[in-house]
């Protein structure tokens, strides 16, 4: 009499185990085929800009200061309303908080007198795929990554540029160091 209750006790534990792995395929299976909790549209609120050649490319009429290499850098063309952009993108800078460090502003144009943290360039020749007031978010190599037009949202810009800063985690110089090693 105790042998069926043996072999039924470790069943129902095995159907247990099946059920609670095979749980998370169900679930998934039901979010792709009805399209629940999957996101229609890209996390990015700026426009992605392949075809802009790295900032050592762009036609700069002063060099771009060595503190800006390496860093994540928000190039923005001065042209219109050249005070306010800069105060705008001046705050969003301050509004990263411990993150800042990591990123440097580079002003392209404009007569007034730099703010705080930022370096300054002039075009030498105005490109092809430039526009005024514009702002491009480059990498630390200096590809451009995204675009903002005129109009953009400061806090759209910062919701892009945290994600990018917090899925780009900064590399030491010790760690630099043991991939070099390697």
């Amino acid at each position: 009499m105790s042998r069926p209750h043996s072999i039924r006790h470790p069943r129902l534990k095995l159907l247990a185990l099946m059920a609670l792995f095979s749980l998370p395929l169900l679930v998934a299976w039901i979010m792709v085929s009805w399209r629940i909790g999957i996101p229609d549209e890209r996390t990015a609120h700026g426009d992605l800009v392949p075809d802009i050649p790295t900032l050592a490319e762009w036609p700069l009429t002063e060099t771009v200061p060595d503190h800006v290499h390496g860093d994540w850098v928000l190039a923005f063309d001065c042209a219109e309303r050249c005070e306010a952009l800069a105060d705008q993108w001046w705050r969003l800078h301050r509004a990263l908080g411990r993150e800042a460090p990591r990123v440097s502003r580079l002003r392209i144009g404009g007569d007034t007198a730099a703010l705080p943290g930022e370096a300054v360039a002039h075009w030498a020749v105005a490109p092809g795929w430039r526009e005024a007031d514009r702002l491009w978010v480059l990498d630390p190599q200096g590809l451009p990554v995204l675009g903002y037009g005129a109009d953009a949202d400061a806090r759209d810009v910062l919701d892009d540029i945290n994600r990018l800063l917090r899925m780009n985690p900064e590399v030491t110089r010790r760690d630099e160091r043991e991939l070099a090693r390697r």
